[in-house]
């Protein structure tokens, strides 16, 4: 048995950065940028004004100064002329500045009588203009890699870019074996249960970026086996759920080693998750989880996240570790790590009663999993613990 942190390494080797698609800035929420893209134009384009008032010169601003109104601007349609000594031009937030005008009295601050306006408030000195691209200017860049945020998406479209270099989507072939399996929604057998695991990683696994395919349901043989690898060609990503292990039933390991599986490794010193193997298939890495839910969905954060964050580009691949108080006792820790599962408030963290690899309930009402290392002592309440949020 390997440990966590040499498994991770192993399976990080298994996989590289994918190549670049360009898609419509439409379809580009959440995509990693793929390569840096830069402003097309300043913003704003020109001088405009960031209230509704009047544009007159700076100089002649002053408690009960009066103006001639001789025109307007507006956004999208600005005054075409120029404002002259005693003069202004009615003007709205966004709208280009007048050439000759410098400063904005906010409709506030006058009295309108006709074509004649005067200052009525002290107007202060913040002229209310906006400088042609302070917001960006041309050449401004978005670096990546970068998970493209919905505010990422209204800057790029301001910044006049209507298509995005984007990573390629890893594509993930889900593998679920067992003879005992069916779909949901279908009826089980006297003897048979859903098939959880598989959409619970589906689920995971596209929140965070990959493009994933559930194939159907492989039988406990080797003709069944080999069809589903067969059908998984093409993809980035094979990952098999159950029958990883050692019993009679569990193929997995002998039929892809058959079909050309290097192996990386086998076992791993955790738990849950211990009978986990790993290697290359062909063109796609392969990873083989053991068949217990909790299991499989501790592996999947902990180990297929980061091969798809790997896979985007993305830097920080490892999940985020955090810190929290015990609420509860915890009595001493075996000999491999362990991710329990826990619920964490802002009073702290405990675990979860029961651990038992089998109970999802358990794990759907657990926010975390709190992280013991190896022969980690007992603890009592108020020690720092670390966790994973989930």
């Amino acid at each position: 048995m390997i440990s966590v942190e040499d498994a991770r390494a192993l399976l990080f080797e298994l996989v590289t950065p994918l190549s670049a698609e360009t898609v419509h800035l439409a379809a580009a929420g959440g995509r990693i940028l793929a390569q840096n893209v830069a402003a097309t134009r300043d913003q704003p384009p020109f001088e405009a004004s960031s209230m509704d008032g009047y544009a007159v010169k700076a100089t002649e601003v002053e408690l009960h100064a009066m103006f001639k109104v001789i025109g307007e601007s507006a956004a999208g349609k600005r005054f075409e002329g120029k404002v002259g000594p005693g003069q202004a031009v009615r003007i709205f937030t966004g709208a280009p500045m007048p050439d000759g005008a410098d400063f904005v009295v906010i409709q506030e601050d006058v009295e309108r009588r006709d074509s004649l306006i005067t200052i009525t408030h002290p107007p202060g000195e913040k002229t209310n203009v906006r400088p042609a691209g302070i917001d960006f200017a041309v050449g401004t860049k978005i670096k990546a890699p970068r998970q493209l945020r919905p505010e990422d998406i209204a800057l790029l479209a301001a910044m006049n870019i209507a298509s995005v270099p984007v990573t390629c989507k890893p594509v993930v072939a889900l593998i679920s074996t067992g003879n005992e399996l069916v779909m949901p929604g279908e009826t089980p057998g006297p003897d048979q249960i859903i098939a959880s695991n598989t959409f619970g990683l589906k689920a995971l696994l596209e929140n965070n970026g990959a493009h994933v395919r559930v194939l159907p349901i492989a039988q406990d043989t080797v003709g069944s086996l080999e069809t589903a690898f067969g059908l998984a060609q093409g993809a980035d990503l094979v990952v098999t759920i159950g029958g990883a292990s050692v019993g009679e039933y569990d193929l997995v390991a002998d039929v892809s080693e058959g079909l050309g599986l290097e192996q990386s490794f086998y076992k791993i010193r955790m738990r849950p998750g211990k009978p986990l193997m790993a290697g290359r298939l062909g063109d796609a890495a392969m990873v083989g989880l053991p068949g217990n839910p909790v299991s499989a969905m501790v592996c999947g954060y902990l180990f297929l996240v980061p091969m798809v964050r790997r896979m985007l580009g993305i830097e920080d691949v490892l999940p985020p570790l955090q810190q929290a108080q015990l609420k509860a006792p915890l009595t001493e820790n075996g000999g491999r790590e362990h991710y329990m599962r826990a619920i964490v408030d802002s009073d702290g963290i405990r675990a979860c009663d029961d651990q038992d690899s089998s109970l999802l309930s358990v794990l759907a009402h657990a926010n975390a999993l709190l992280v013991r290392q190896p022969n980690d002592p007992a603890r009592p309440p108020g020690d720092k613990v670390t966790y994973l949020p989930i």
